[in-house]
């Protein structure tokens, strides 16, 4: 099952500073294995060392947040598209 997934800017030195990757898997863990098999690296940054993804890490399928899905054992469907999005902090209190 061929899907495309969109890398963020901060992981796009794994991918040779590709934006988009083509990538298999049956489900999210899947996918995750198989960027991890052709892009090392990639798992460590998007899971926790329990294999789960970690908190600061967004995870869209087909622009809907795995979360309120299945988490990573979210079916994946060929032809589907898959964002990585981390989450941002920061920014300037104005009191």
């Amino acid at each position: 099952m061929a899907v495309i997934v969109r890398i963020p800017t901060p992981l796009r030195r794994l991918t040779q500073n590709m934006a988009e990757v083509e990538t298999e898997g049956a489900d999210i863990e899947g996918v995750i294995e198989n960027l991890e098999a052709n892009y090392p690296g990639m798992k460590e940054r998007l899971c926790d060392e329990g294999g789960n993804i970690r908190r600061f890490v967004n995870i869209y399928l087909n622009d809907e947040d795995i979360r309120f899905l299945d988490g990573k054992a979210t079916a994946v469907a060929d032809g589907a598209e898959i964002s990585i999005i981390p989450a941002i902090a920061g920014g300037r209190n104005q009191s």
